[in-house]
């Protein structure tokens, strides 16, 4: 009897951290030759890439089938509209555009006798201050990567790092909030396990400003693997701001690249 006056408290606590837990509940994405688009407009003025492809098997590693001669447009909240070229098999670039922070747009493309529609807004840009790096904590001769910024006071923000070493990006995903940290200056570790860094490796840091959709998009994914955004099957196919629903994303985001040597 006494035991069971000390289970019982534990067992109810235990419920309830697990009730506060927030969960997604995704259908399995197992069903391949579906329509993946990735589309991304940046606020830097230059070359803005889409790219269409249909998924493969999750298991598969080869080379996802790009969609051709799909017709594809971007329109801001003006109404004027910016067409799209296919310059490659599968990939199509609309030159000397940006986005402008605080407007909103709108992505259109048609194939196959469909037409898939999708909104982002662009959030204002966060200035990424600086990266920096500290020992492993697990061995000393390899090094974690920090970065550091100033999160706005009272402004919902979200985030997404992608990180290069030696030129090679990290296949791990990193989406992040203020829900814990608005307002502070962050020190935010970046945590892989795909590439090993050591000192002299050049590290380039890509942080960009995405709204939410967007940032739900991204965080299930680096919550369920580290497949990619796209092309092959993952465990779960991630919520889309895309419709009719197909695989992938549209973001309209800020973003900034800042490299280093590891010391």
């Amino acid at each position: 009897m006494k035991n069971l006056k000390i289970y019982f408290p534990a067992l109810l606590i235990a419920l309830a951290l697990t009730s506060c837990e927030k969960v997604i509940d995704l259908k399995l994405g197992d069903d391949t030759g579906k329509l993946v688009i990735e589309g991304n407009l940046t606020n830097i003025k230059g070359t803005q890439l889409f790219k269409l492809t249909t998924n493969i098997p999750f298991t598969n590693k080869n080379t996802y089938p790009p969609v051709t001669g799909a017709i594809i447009n971007l329109k801001d909240e003006k109404g004027n509209t910016y067409p799209m070229v296919e310059t490659s098999h599968g990939n199509y670039t609309a030159n000397d555009l940006a986005g402008i922070p605080g407007d909103a747009y709108t992505m259109n493309v048609f194939t196959s006798g469909k037409t898939y529609t999708a909104r982002s807004m662009m959030p204002a840009a966060v200035t990424l201050d600086s990266i920096t790096t500290k020992i492993s904590d697990f061995d000393a001769k390899k090094r974690q990567v920090i970065i550091h910024y100033q999160d706005p006071p009272g402004i919902v923000n979200q985030y997404r790092v992608v990180m290069f070493v030696n030129h090679v990006q990290v296949k791990a995903v990193f989406a992040y909030n203020d829900d814990f940290n608005d307002g502070k200056y962050v020190h935010n570790e970046i945590r892989q396990q795909d590439i090993d860094v050591y000192p002299n490796d050049k590290i380039t840091i890509e942080m960009q400003c995405i709204d939410k959709p967007v940032y739900t998009y991204w965080f299930t994914i680096m919550q369920q693997s580290e497949s990619g955004p796209g092309g092959s099957v993952t465990p779960s196919n991630p919520p889309t701001n895309i419709g009719p629903t197909t695989l992938g994303y549209f973001s309209a985001h800020t973003t900034q690249t800042v490299s280093v040597i590891v010391k």
